[in-house]
């Protein structure tokens, strides 16, 4: 699986949220000011290279859906991320979110609770 670009990054959750769809539906769901279609159209095009997403024709349009499914592709790139910023230790990982205070202790003991239900 090869690792997206972060404008990559950006369409494929579009795509994972409204598909199929096609690039004019996609467009409509980001942010004001909306890029151009040749924009959306040429990075598209890459994750299809890339197979991250399929086309199918309808006269002189195509209709896009995801070939690599969002929980793959978050399994796939968080253990990366783990691996290279904290050390293979996901423990790092929740205690670097905790440090910076960007998760709460409700959602730490969230996430216990989720650990000892396993």
């Amino acid at each position: 699986m090869e690792k997206l670009t972060h404008q990559e990054e950006e369409i494929m959750l579009l795509i994972w949220q409204n598909e199929p769809g096609f690039i004019k539906d996609f467009i409509e769901k980001m942010d004001e000011p909306h890029p151009p279609y040749t924009t959306v159209a040429s990075i598209v095009k890459n994750l299809e290279r890339k197979n991250y997403v399929q086309g199918k024709r309808y006269g002189n349009s195509y209709q896009y859906s995801a070939i690599i499914k969002e929980d793959e592709y978050k399994k796939k790139f968080m253990s990366k991320v783990v691996k290279n910023y904290f050390d293979n230790s996901y423990k790092e990982l929740v205690s670097f979110f905790a440090e910076e205070k960007k998760i709460t202790a409700k959602e730490l003991q969230e996430i216990i609770r989720l650990i000892e239900s396993e």
